[in-house]
């Protein structure tokens, strides 16, 4: 069944688009809690946290810029709309005092990396991203984050309706079950981004040259 399957997307979807020469680092909601137990999003992802925070070290290193992303609602949750009526979880992420929307272990943003708060799925929607991303003279997006199934790809749609490349790293994003987390990655691959290995991303920001400070 899943040669069939390959067999059927390759007729049709079975193009790779490559890397950008001009990357940005964009980790999605790595926030506290899918990391505790005690609440209902916790999914199991401190593999995808640990693949992401190497990547990170890497693209730091090169000296490219890195965006994290987070979801803040007003303590009604009326910015919400429709989307936080119907995912009852968001409600860990209202109002002022909010643990669980709070950065993991090892996922304080430094200084310099920008934090993109939303209030939908995409980091797009809502947001100055795209307009930040151009500013920067970004022409790709490395996505990392959570969940596979819900907003990384939804901001993997938004990033390449925006002209942006898109490079999702399969093994530094996570969901709450393998099926919706192969399934998206799966999807993405053949119709929005390339999906990579992290093995591959690292090469790939090693081979890049450091940019020259203005």
């Amino acid at each position: 069944m899943s040669e069939a399957l390959d067999e059927n997307y390759a007729r049709a979807y079975g193009n790779k688009i490559g890397f950008g020469k001009r990357p940005v680092l964009i980790l999605i909601d790595f926030v506290e809690a899918y990391f505790d137990p005690t609440c209902e999003l916790y999914a199991e992802v401190d593999d995808a946290l640990a693949s992401a925070l190497r990547i990170r070290a890497a693209t730091r290193a090169k000296g490219l810029p890195v965006i994290l992303t987070q979801v803040v609602y007003h303590s009604s949750g009326v910015n919400g709309g429709v989307f936080f009526k119907k995912a009852l979880p968001l409600h860990n992420f209202a109002g002022s005092n909010r643990p669980m929307g709070t950065w993991p272990k090892g996922l304080e943003p430094y200084p310099d990396e920008l934090v993109v708060s939303k209030q939908y799925p995409s980091a797009f929607f809502g947001t100055s991203l795209a307009s930040t991303l151009t500013a920067m003279g970004a022409d790709s997006v490395i996505l990392t984050g959570l969940t596979t199934s819900g907003c990384v790809r939804a901001t993997c749609i938004d990033a390449i309706s925006h002209g942006f490349i898109v490079t999702v790293v399969g093994d530094a994003c996570g969901d709450r079950h393998s099926a919706p987390h192969e399934a998206n990655l799966f999807d993405m691959n053949a119709k929005y981004a390339d999906v990579v290995s992290e093995a591959e991303i690292l090469a790939y920001i090693e081979g890049l040259p450091t940019p020259v400070a203005s």
